[in-house]
């Protein structure tokens, strides 16, 4: 394999690493303990090395020119296993937060996996010990749906890699696709005053969940069967179930939840010449609505994000940007200063939902129980949702600061009971 530059989007994300901490946790738990770590670890190393997308790192070519994807042999360092002295579920969630504090290096490895071969009630009190996989990896190498991918790879499902090819964006044309973007641009304008197009999503009022990520950090999970969610489909019955519960826990907290709204990542129109293929857009939760109600409404506005995302000014602003020189975009990213604050944001909470497909994952001989994930914290966001189905089961994840929503327990019980389901 020889190597090949980044695309705009994910050198975007490597560089905004440096600012904002970018690493995604896929998290993955297996039934049974996993006795022989070593032959497990090594059957998954021989898996990855044998993936021409998890056998690159990042060599960077000077200030003028974009970043490569440079081939490298994935050594046995890539692999760690964790035996603390607890071994409950709860301690193992600590233990993957604090992982958070050790951010990869993309020049040096974009993805590590961490083994807990002994976890206690992986499923809840009473329930029996399993091991727990968890796949850190560089956002530059992979969104939601590519890092399943991987993941899946390592855990023996033999499928193809969404890929990440930027042939067709040469940096020269940057200008023709700057004014191509611009035209179209004016035609998107046109049609949305026009009625032909929704209006792009407003901005909401900042509330306490939208406060700087300060104090402890909490990751917690509520496992679903996905045929028992109330709602019409798995993404719209957890953002039902997230916007009651979250009213409900910040009204108590003095604020007034009224426009009350979610930034959902959202996979672009066009195909996918990036690691990197989505856009983030706010989504109204009215939580003043019945949960039927409610849920038609989220699926409405959803159904909006969608057609404005499809719009051809979309995909001609994508190309525009995939063709930005290197040092115009790297000035730019130095410009972002994440101290600012602002008085709105798209959400006041993230919920990130990804399919990661069927349950036919195993590590050694273990089969997969479920998989989780935690979307990171950023300055405007300190509490996020995942989620991430496999098979029947689909895992609602919490990650949450303390300064953003206080007692962490007492909003997951919350959250439980919007989603019918025992808090975990």
């Amino acid at each position: 394999m020889t190597s090949r530059r980044l695309a705009a989007v994910d050198a975007q994300m490597y560089w905004m690493a440096s600012a904002i901490p970018n690493d995604q946790f896929l998290v993955y738990g297996f039934d049974g303990e996993l006795a022989d770590p070593g032959s497990a670890l090594q059957e998954i190393r021989s898996r990855a090395g044998g993936c021409a997308a998890l056998t690159v790192r990042v060599a960077e070519a000077g200030f003028w020119t974009y970043p490569r994807w440079q081939p490298c042999a994935v050594e046995a360092d890539r692999f760690t296993v964790h035996r603390p002295a607890d071994a409950s579920w709860s301690a193992c969630l600590a233990a993957i937060a604090d992982l958070g504090d050790d951010q990869l290096d993309a020049r040096v490895a974009p993805w590590r996996l961490h083994v807990f071969p002994t976890v206690t009630e992986l499923r809840g009190p009473g329930t029996a010990t399993g091991a727990v996989a968890v796949l850190q990896m560089s956002h530059a190498l992979g969104d939601g749906q590519r890092s399943a991918a991987l993941a899946a790879w390592l855990f023996g499902r033999d499928t193809p890699i969404p890929p990440g090819d930027v042939t067709g964006h040469p940096e020269c044309s940057w200008v023709q696709r700057a004014a191509a973007a611009a035209r179209a641009q004016r035609g998107l304008v046109r049609d949305t005053a026009a009625g032909l197009v929704p209006p792009q999503a407003k901005s909401r009022p900042v509330l306490r969940s939208n406060a700087r990520p300060d104090g402890a950090r909490y990751l917690r999970t509520v496992l679903c069967e996905r045929r028992r969610l109330p709602g019409p489909t798995v993404t719209v019955s957890v953002l039902a179930a997230v916007a009651g519960a979250l009213s409900g826990h910040l009204e108590e907290l003095g604020e007034d939840t009224t426009q009350l709204g979610a930034e959902v990542p959202m996979a672009k129109a066009g195909p996918r010449r990036a690691h990197n293929h989505f856009g983030n857009v706010g989504v109204g939760l009215h939580p003043q609505l019945p949960f039927t109600d409610r849920c038609r409404a989220i699926s409405a506005e959803l159904h909006q994000r969608r057609r404005r995302a499809n719009h051809p000014a979309m995909v001609t602003a994508s190309a525009a940007f995939a063709a930005v020189p290197a040092p115009l975009l790297r000035w730019g990213v130095r410009q972002f200063d994440p101290a600012v604050r602002s008085e709105t944001a798209t959400g006041n909470t993230v919920v990130s939902s990804v399919d990661r497909g069927a349950k036919d994952l195993v590590l050694g001989t273990s089969p997969v129980l479920f998989t989780t994930g935690f979307p990171g914290l950023s300055p405007m966001m300190g509490l996020t949702h995942g989620v991430h189905g496999l098979g029947d089961t689909v895992a609602v994840s919490v990650h949450a600061a303390e300064s953003a929503v206080g007692d962490v327990d007492a909003y997951v019980e919350r959250l439980a009971r919007a989603l019918r389901s025992p808090a975990r």
